[in-house]
């Protein structure tokens, strides 16, 4: 045993901040997950002022942003962030009182837009986690719900476990932890949706509907307590068809009605989104992935398959 004494307490790594200081002159990035929809999306609780809470699905497709310093001043070399990132970058250096130093941004993106997989709150949260490493400060999380509160209503892809969240007020009312995890098959139907045009049409249908969520909710927190992914799943399932009476999907009754064909656990949408698809607690054989693709084809839709969750 070393007489040396306790050694101090290291803290262990922020999620998305490495603890090493950026080589000088290097491109730093900033990476943030996106989402598959929701597994649950209505009323916190049953009333007659309801608040959309959500618990997101994380995908393991990504949204990245990259800076690189220069040593002269100018224009950008390379595409310039998007309008939301570009204002949670002005409101992250605000809030700091910093300047950035010349320097280039740069793009990419695995999570279209506009169909539910929070491809905008991805871009910002990866902007952020990028600013944080430029000037080596610490990851706060306090700085991002700001920021993004500041601009837009919002899901829980800065946190990487899964979380009951409130999506207006953004605060997470409970985390649920990394013991779930699903393997998926899902389309994206034709369109787009506008969350903020929709949300008065979503608070009369929670109002009507409260009872129902409420059951729903305590279900899928059952599941997540106990570790089931099964029971994840069902509940899952009942708040997409809760979802289809205000913002259907074309494809939900179908996938419904050969779900236990294809040994699907559950059916799961992006609520104001355009994803629908299913959840596998085991991976899919090889022969079953050829005739998901087959049945979604016969849809008219491609097949896409993609991990999410974590577990």
């Amino acid at each position: 045993m070393s007489s040396d004494g306790p050694r101090p307490t290291v803290p262990g790594p922020v999620a998305g901040v490495l603890r090493e200081p950026n080589a000088p002159g290097g491109t730093v990035s900033g990476v943030c997950h996106g989402t598959l929809g929701e597994l649950y999306q209505g009323p916190l609780r049953a009333g007659t002022d309801p608040e959309i809470a959500v618990v997101s699905f994380p995908v393991d497709r990504h949204s990245w942003v990259y800076f690189t310093p220069r040593t002269t001043a100018g224009p950008p070399r390379s595409p310039a962030l998007g309008e939301k990132s570009a204002t949670a970058a002005r409101l992250f250096l605000d809030h700091y009182g910093l300047a950035l130093p010349p320097g280039d941004w740069h793009t990419h993106s695995e999570l279209p837009v506009g169909v539910g997989m929070s491809s905008s709150t991805a871009d910002i949260v990866a902007t952020l986690r990028c600013l944080f490493r430029v000037f080596s400060l610490p990851h706060e999380t306090d700085v991002v719900l700001g920021v993004l509160a500041d601009i837009e209503r919002a899901d829980s892809v800065f946190l990487d476990e899964f979380a009951l969240y409130l999506s207006g007020r953004h605060r997470v009312v409970r985390r649920l932890g990394t013991d779930i995890g699903f393997h998926t098959a899902y389309v994206t139907e034709p369109g787009t949706v506008d969350t903020a045009a929709v949300t008065p049409l979503l608070l009369d249908h929670y109002r009507r509907r409260g009872d129902e969520y409420q059951r729903c909710l305590t279900d899928l927190l059952k599941g997540f307590d106990s570790g089931d992914p099964a029971a994840v799943a069902r509940a899952a399932t009942f708040s997409a068809a809760l979802s289809q009476e205000v913002l259907p999907k074309a494809t939900f009754g179908t996938l419904q009605a050969h779900r236990e064909r294809f040994g699907a656990d559950g059916v799961f949408v992006a609520h104001t989104g355009c994803l629908a698809g299913y959840l596998f607690a085991s991976r899919p054989r090889a022969e079953v992935k050829s005739e998901l693709s087959a049945f979604f084809h016969s849809l008219g839709h491609q097949c896409t398959f993609a991990q999410g969750g974590y577990g």
